[in-house]
């Protein structure tokens, strides 16, 4: 599994589609089969006591992209903070069984962990 993360709007999902990903192979905040799935980190702040089954079914992806929730203004809603935590605990479990982690910063990914697939090509980097 490849783990991708960043910022909103840092090119996560560009970055997938370079990895040979469509669109079509993509879910957006939601299990299905795709191969795929983005915004994993609203799946959470949705319901952060569901963190844990669904880190088993993240396992399970192809490539998973969560945007970064950990840095800027610490909210002030109990819940909202809870959320984040959640996210941040998630990302570093899937981070820890990822085969790659991938850190996109104005649409640069920087490895971070393990390497890349050798059909994703040069022109991903």
């Amino acid at each position: 599994m490849i783990l991708i993360v960043g910022g909103e709007g840092a090119g996560k999902k560009t970055f997938a589609g370079k990895l040979g990903y469509e669109a079509g192979e993509m879910a957006d905040a939601c299990v299905n089969e795709l191969p795929v799935i983005f915004h994993v980190e609203r799946m959470v702040l949705a319901c952060p006591e569901n963190a844990e089954a669904l880190y088993e079914i993240l396992l399970k992806k192809e490539v998973v992209i969560c945007n970064e929730v950990g840095s800027g203004v610490i909210p002030l809603d109990l819940k909202d903070r809870l959320g984040r935590e959640a996210v941040g605990r998630l990302c570093i479990r899937l981070a820890q069984q990822a085969d790659a982690v991938v850190r996109m910063v104005c649409g640069i990914p920087s490895v971070i962990k393990g390497s890349l697939p050798e059909t994703a090509g040069e022109e991903c980097l």
